[in-house]
């Protein structure tokens, strides 16, 4: 099933691009189209939990640095491809050791909030807007990016409407309900109360920027705070108190920021006190251009 799926993709990306050939003799990194793009090809069985396991060697990564290059996730039943630029990831792979084989141990968690890469000993990363070819496309020169400057509010008016469109009820703060930008999303409704499960801890639950929640308000699905220039410390600590005060099951917590706030993001998670909670592994980041084109992508 593994050669399948792989020869599948190959054969769509030739098509796509032009010429593939195998980067000395590889079975997994691939040129493409004359040095235009580099791919590393990784497939994955699915997994307990909507999950799969992948092992990326730290010999192979080095030849994706300097060169336009994407990491291409596969797995069983996948209707498009997850293509991540590798660029995006490459300090974070410096600021953490491979296991003992060479490799960094990656899982992608398919869930219905969003998709999730984590990466052992650094932390989780919402890539729910990688599906599909855009990224490629971008490295090959055949689309140009419209990624507009967003502000504070412009982020939260696409998370909300992210949420509204899978279905959820969305919480957002009274005071900033006026500042929502309806040129980037059409309007939703926003719940009238945080959801009920947390009702306990409400002063700290009614500031979180945005909250998806099943409808009824009951229980909360997922928490988001935007960072555009506070500290992500004090977001954690937020997200740490519901998550040891009114523990909601499966529900996931969101930083969000720009690229640049990643790595700090990395080290102010991996702080014993949000180890001991359990946070390191509910809380993912998401970057502002991921939260666009996600929102792209489910809109088009």
């Amino acid at each position: 099933m593994a050669s399948i799926i792989k020869s599948e993709f190959l054969e769509k990306l030739t098509a796509r691009y032009g010429q593939c050939r195998r980067i000395n003799g590889s079975q997994s990194l691939f040129d493409v189209s004359d040095g235009q793009l580099r791919v590393y090809v990784r497939y994955s069985k699915r997994h307990a939990r909507d999950s799969t396991f992948y092992g990326l060697r730290a010999i192979d990564l080095g030849l994706l640095e300097g060169h336009p290059s994407v990491l291409c996730f596969l797995w069983d039943d996948q209707s498009v491809p997850l293509l991540i630029p590798f660029s995006e990831f490459e300090d974070l792979f410096r600021t953490v050791s491979p296991a003992s084989d060479g490799q960094y141990k990656i899982q992608i968690y398919t869930r219905e909030e969003a998709t999730e890469l984590y990466l052992a000993s650094a932390g989780r990363f919402n890539v729910e807007s990688y599906y599909g070819w855009d990224a490629a496309d971008m490295l090959c020169k055949r689309k140009e990016s419209d990624m507009p400057v967003l502000s504070h509010s412009q982020v939260q008016t696409l998370i909300g409407s992210l949420g509204a469109r899978k279905g959820y009820a969305v919480w957002i703060p009274a005071n900033d309900r006026s500042k929502m930008d309806w040129t980037l999303a059409s309007p939703f409704d926003c719940a009238r109360t945080p959801p009920l499960g947390v009702m306990e801890i409400r002063e700290v639950v009614q500031e979180i920027d945005v909250i998806w929640m099943d409808k009824g308000a009951s229980k909360a699905r997922a928490f988001f705070e935007v960072e555009h220039s506070t500290p992500i410390y004090s977001a954690l600590l937020r997200f740490n108190d519901v998550l040891i005060l009114s523990p909601q099951s499966d529900a996931r917590y969101s930083i969000v920021s720009n690229e640049d706030r990643r790595s700090l993001f990395v080290r102010q998670l991996n702080r014993p006190t949000f180890c001991a909670s359990g946070l390191d592994n509910a809380c993912s980041f998401l970057e502002y251009r991921n939260v666009f084109l996600w929102h792209k992508r489910v809109t088009s």
